[in-house]
């Protein structure tokens, strides 16, 4: 028979389990939840400001890959190397010999009828140029012309109801926009990626040109090789510049992109298709950006702004009255802060077009207006018919025929037409000679001798050929 002592434990170890699982819920199942409330400070990087709707990527990219082509070059290099055992025996071992090099990079199509914008150095020296579509039409494409100071060249080819990309407003882009890039990187066609506007009116001095002009769109959209001439785009489908240059140790993408603005582009083209050539205004002046230095040296109560280094003699500015000390502020009212920027205003005018120039003089602004004028100082439009009668150091060229190709065995060359007077025929050089190679690079066009010798400093070696068939050789100072 149970005794009360054995009731009396069961009852302890029933209450005593009971206070257990008590202690066992609260320490194991009823934890205080803590919320921690930080203030929204992040927000959403795919998100407009207002928050309402997201930014939709997919409409610019579907409003512009198609416009996109992928270019395709053919071109020949030589190159040079010594033959010690042929130099032995018989005196000079230099061999020359031609390798065959193909080139791709992109290009936009920019109206229906098939002109397309693609970067210079893409189609430079190129023999062949062939465009392929996104849905894999190719075509041949002519070179209407280029431009080595902007680095933009303008192809064509035959066709009509092209896909495009209309143009847009570069001016109106701002510093955080969100902007695509479109393009064929390592040959991955129809390649889009995104990110922001970085920045605005970048020079960095990489285009091989003394009269290069330079104000790119800086962006993290991603480029990589390949990427050249493609479309920069808003999320409207706009054409607002082409995707030029990557800064990066490897030549990859390292965050930092720059296109030509298209505000640059559009008269580029305009001006390749009515003329053939570009028609550079010129305000005269050796530009300087504005710093606290300068600021502080000339007592300027500014330090932004083009300090005038000094004007030309024969130059617009000097001519409408602006002075060495000035500081430019505003090109037709609207602001300039560097040199890029006042370049990249004037690219939109031709020689012979009036603009107003508001300056900073003795710390009050004045304004000038100015005829711009040309290189050589004068206001006229220069067609590409008129560049052969371009007189450089005494002599007039010409572009050479295919017949004087295949008679004398060339490739390339430009014929010297007419002397005057000056370092080519003091140096010995008649008319009828064919230049082919000067400081041992090639000269295949007028614009490429002209070029050749703008960026020349000291002397300059000249090889080419006389329609008999002597090959001669030269040498002048600058």
């Amino acid at each position: 028979m149970r005794t009360r002592r054995y009731y009396i434990e069961i009852a302890v170890v029933a209450i005593f389990s009971a206070l257990l699982s008590v202690v066992a819920y609260h320490h194991f199942f009823n934890k205080t939840q803590v919320v921690y409330n930080y203030p929204n400070y992040a927000r959403q990087v795919a998100y407009s400001d207002t928050g309402s709707q997201p930014i939709d990527f997919t409409y610019a990219a579907e409003q512009t890959i198609h416009a996109v082509v992928h270019v395709r070059t053919k071109s020949k290099v030589e190159t040079t190397y010594r033959n010690p055992i042929y130099e032995f025996f018989y005196g000079d071992g230099t061999i020359t010999r031609e390798q065959p090099v193909v080139g791709f990079g992109s290009g936009v199509i920019i109206s229906p009828d098939g002109y397309i914008v693609t970067n210079h150095h893409v189609i430079k020296g190129a023999e062949e140029i062939v465009v392929k579509l996104n849905d894999n039409r190719e075509f041949d494409a002519k070179l209407i012309g280029s431009d080595p100071s902007t680095d933009l060249a303008l192809l064509k080819i035959d066709g009509n109801n092209f896909p495009f990309i209309p143009f847009g407003n570069s001016d109106a882009l701002r510093v955080g926009e969100w902007v695509l890039a479109v393009g064929n990187p390592y040959n991955l066609t129809s390649t889009v990626t995104a990110g922001i506007v970085s920045a605005k009116a970048r020079n960095l001095n990489i285009i091989d040109d003394n009269y290069r002009l330079e104000s790119f769109i800086q962006t993290d959209a991603a480029l990589n090789p390949g990427n050249s001439g493609g479309a920069l785009v808003n999320t409207r489908g706009e054409l607002v510049g082409i995707n030029t240059a990557i800064l990066s140790p490897s030549g990859s993408y390292a965050g930092n992109s720059f296109a030509i603005p298209v505000t640059i582009v559009k008269k580029v083209v305009d001006d390749l298709r009515e003329y053939g050539v570009v028609q550079r205004a010129f305000l005269g002046i050796t530009p300087t950006d504005m710093n606290a230095e300068i600021a502080k040296q000339h007592d300027i109560a500014t330090t932004i702004g083009v300090y005038v280094s000094d004007v030309r003699e024969t130059g617009a500015a000097k001519e409408a009255g602006i002075k060495k000390g000035d500081v430019v502020m505003k090109i037709n009212e609207v602001p300039v802060q560097n040199t890029a920027e006042l370049q990249e205003q004037l690219s939109k005018y031709r020689p012979g077009d009036k603009v107003k120039v508001t300056v900073l003089r003795d710390n009050k602004e004045k304004t000038f207006d100015v005829i711009l004028r040309n290189l050589q100082g004068e206001t006229k439009v220069v067609k590409s018919t008129d560049v052969a009668e371009t007189v450089i150091f005494g002599a007039k060229f010409a572009e050479i025929t295919d017949e004087e190709k295949s008679k004398l065995g060339i490739r390339y060359g430009v014929k010297v037409v007419e002397l005057t007077p000056g370092k080519f025929s003091r140096a010995g050089i008649e008319e009828g000679f064919i230049i082919t190679r000067m400081n041992n690079k090639p000269v295949t066009s007028i614009a490429e001798l002209k070029k050749i010798l703008n960026n020349t400093r000291g002397g300059v070696y000249i090889e080419g050929v006389y329609p008999n068939g002597v090959i001669a050789y030269y040498a002048f100072g600058i």
